[in-house]
C-alpha cells in the first residue's frame, strides 16, 4: 500500500516525539524522586507510561500501513531546576505535539486515511486532557489550555 509522504513523515515524527517525552517524563520522575518529592515522582512516571502508550498505538498504525518506524534523533531531556520549571518545559512539549497531531490529523483527512485521522484525534484529545492537567498543576483548577501560548 502507497502511503502518502506526508502522512509517513507525520507518522515518523510522531513516533520521535513520544520517545523522547517518554523519556523526559521518567529522568524528571527520577530527579523528583531524588529530591524527596514521591507524589510529583509519581506524576511524571503516569505521564512517562502514557506517552509510551502512544507511542505503541502509533507503532502499530504505522507497521498496518506498511511503515516501519525509525529511530532517529530523539529530542534531548530537558530537566529543570524546580517542579515548576519542569511543568513549564513539559507544557511547551506538550503544546508542540498537540499542533502536530491537529496538522496530522487534518492531512489525514484530507487525503482519505480514516483510521490515521482518527487516531491522530484520539492522541490531540489526550494531549490536549494532558496539557490541562499541567497547566492545572502550574496554575489550579480554574487554569484552561491556552493553545499557542507560551511559557
Amino acid at each position: 500500500m502507497a502511503v502518502d509522504l506526508r502522512l509517513r513523515g507525520y507518522l515518523q515524527e510522531a513516533v520521535l516525539h513520544e520517545l523522547g517525552a517518554a523519556q523526559q517524563y521518567v529522568a524528571q520522575g527520577c530527579l523528583a524522586e531524588l529530591w524527596g518529592l514521591d507524589e510529583v515522582a509519581g506524576r511524571f512516571r503516569r505521564d512517562a507510561a502514557e506517552e509510551l502508550g502512544h507511542l505503541e498505538r502509533l507503532t502499530r498504525r504505522s507497521l498496518l500501513l506498511g511503515v516501519v518506524p525509525r529511530g532517529g534523533p530523539v529530542p534531548p531531556v530537558r530537566l529543570g531546576r524546580t517542579v515548576e520549571e519542569m511543568l513549564l518545559i513539559d507544557r511547551a512539549l506538550e503544546q508542540e505535539v498537540v499542533r502536530t497531531y491537529d496538522d496530522a490529523a487534518h492531512h489525514a483527512a484530507q487525503v482519505g486515511d480514516e483510521a490515521s485521522a482518527a487516531l491522530f484525534l484520539e492522541l490531540l484529545g489526550e494531549e490536549l486532557e494532558h496539557l490541562a492537567s499541567i497547566e492545572q498543576a502550574l496554575w489550579g483548577p480554574s487554569a484552561t489550555v491556552t493553545e499557542g501560548s507560551s511559557a
